[in-house]
């Protein structure tokens, strides 16, 4: 596609130069840029792309877009926003291509990687070749690729997607983070399917208040369009259970759809039951009922349950199809992940970093722990500071110790993020502060007695901690099964 055809989706431009190159890609991060590459500069958080400008002409541009004159020997194209301006450009350089699969988007405070997991899950069962982007990695049918954020780039989610329509792929699922909306990230992705799971505090570091916060997550809802064509049917999948779903329903002109559990909705469980080896309960999905036996855990493993029942059933999938999925899900890694030693207590890493999260967990195992639950948790540095009191408090509250520790200080003194948790600290519970995660996880497995239940909070997946500006290898699911070991070899 040569220059002048690409940048003619766009209204408004300048353009400083008659020559009209052909453009073999389109590019970002200069170190990428390559012969016959359009280099576009962003203004970003730490670096400004338009000091890069030069280098990516070195490296094979063949024109440049910004916001600002450059002195370059390639033609410059002016644009006021080039972040914006590249979610279009991409979308038509790689022709579109959500408008070539189904696409479902899932959005909210906790759940939406078991939630696409478990979506993306039920379609492959069903014969569906599938795509899948998220917290711990993208996948391009039976490829896996890590990735750094949550929700890519406009650029770099373009791209994607026209490797997943290359790859004969059906139907997508992405986590759609709150900052991958409100900072245009999904711009020009068509959505066929939007769900929510809920919402509770987090990110108002970013956000300031939980009125943004949720107006941003509103945005996906928003963004499905204002037509009704049965060939492009929108749906807005809404826990009916979180007040937030009132103010999505008024957002988006697409059609509803309900889930639940404490309301009347389309797709709604009750009686439900949860022991330390799975959950039951019954659903009513659009008049049909039927009975689930999930081997994860929780009333929230229930919700997430729903969620994706609800949009599979919207997507064309059987009912009794998606609960034969279901109930082969063993769990999401990380996400009430235990840790089997062959010790007489139970180890669950969890990744609840956010104080509804823990709550869930906590009152989770309250159900079936017939002996003293211990909470090692901690919060992030660089984040929502509000929150540390918070987690302390709901971790006090329920459970019989508490461990506080450091979860990637980042930039801040891990000492003070500790102070600033013990505020919530209640007498209800044993406290302990170790800063040393893993002499927190060590010391909690130490001093368990038979029937405990131990809670390795806040990480989850993740195998690295942050601190400072050096990023380590650390996955709580190792160090405990090495500390249990220990114990069991009488080591300590």
């Amino acid at each position: 596609m040569n220059l002048d055809d690409l940048i003619s989706c766009l209204y408004q431009y300048e353009k400083n130069s008659s020559l009209n190159p052909v453009i073999k890609s389109v590019e970002m991060d200069s170190r990428q840029v390559k012969s016959g590459s359009l280099f576009i500069c962003i203004d970003g958080y730490t670096v400004d792309g338009h000091d890069f400008a030069k280098r990516s002409v070195e490296n094979g541009a063949v024109a440049i877009l910004a916001e600002k004159p450059l002195d370059v020997d390639v033609p410059v194209v002016l644009v006021k926003d080039t972040k914006r301006a590249m979610a279009i450009i991409s979308n038509v350089f790689y022709d579109h291509p959500t408008r070539k699969m189904s696409l479902i988007g899932v959005t909210g405070t906790n759940g939406k990687t078991t939630t696409t997991h478990l979506i993306e899950k039920i379609l492959r069962d069903a014969s569906i070749t599938t795509g899948l982007i998220g917290t711990m990695y993208m996948k391009i049918a039976d490829e896996t690729i890590e990735t750094k954020n949550t929700t890519p780039e406009s650029i770099s989610l373009q791209q994607t997607f026209r490797k997943m329509v290359d790859h004969g792929v059906q139907s997508a699922v992405m986590e759609v983070s709150s900052h991958a909306l409100h900072l245009g990230r999904v711009r020009g992705c068509d959505f066929n399917i939007a769900v929510f799971t809920n919402l509770s505090q987090d990110h108002l570091d970013y956000h300031k208040t939980m009125e943004a916060y949720r107006n941003a997550k509103g945005l996906l809802f928003a963004q499905l369009g204002n037509t009704y064509l049965n060939k492009e049917r929108k749906i807005a999948v809404l826990n009916i259970d979180d007040p937030a779903s009132s103010e999505y329903e008024k957002m988006t002109a697409a059609e509803i759809v309900t889930y639940g559990i404490d309301q009347e909705c389309d797709v709604r469980a009750s009686n439900i039951k949860i022991t330390s080896q799975g959950t039951s309960f019954d659903v009513n999905a659009f008049g049909k009922e039927a009975t689930v036996q999930l081997k994860m855990i929780g009333k929230f493993s229930v919700y997430n349950a729903l969620a994706a029942m609800a949009a599979c059933l919207v997507d064309g999938i059987p009912i009794q199809s998606i609960i034969n999925s279901l109930e082969t899900v063993q769990g999401v890694s990380g996400r009430f992940e235990p840790v089997d030693g062959g010790q007489p207590f139970t180890v669950i890493v969890d990744y609840a970093h956010t104080p509804d999260s823990l709550d869930n967990v906590l009152k989770t195992v309250k159900e079936f722990a017939s002996g003293d639950i211990c909470v090692v948790v901690g919060c992030g540095g660089d984040r929502d500071k509000t929150k540390r009191p918070l987690m302390a408090k709901i971790a006090s509250e329920l459970a019989d110790s508490v461990v506080l520790t450091s979860d990637n200080p980042r930039s801040e003194d891990p000492h003070q993020i500790l102070k600033d948790m013990e505020v919530g600290l209640t007498e209800h519970s044993l406290n302990n502060t170790i800063v040393d995660r893993k002499q927190a996880i060590i010391h909690a497995i130490k001093n368990a007695k038979e029937n405990d239940v131990i809670i390795i909070a806040g990480k989850g997946h993740e195998t690295y901690q942050t601190i400072g500006n050096e990023t380590i290898y650390f996955d709580d699911r190792l160090i405990a099964k090495e500390a249990v070991k220990e114990l069991l070899n009488n080591e300590f």
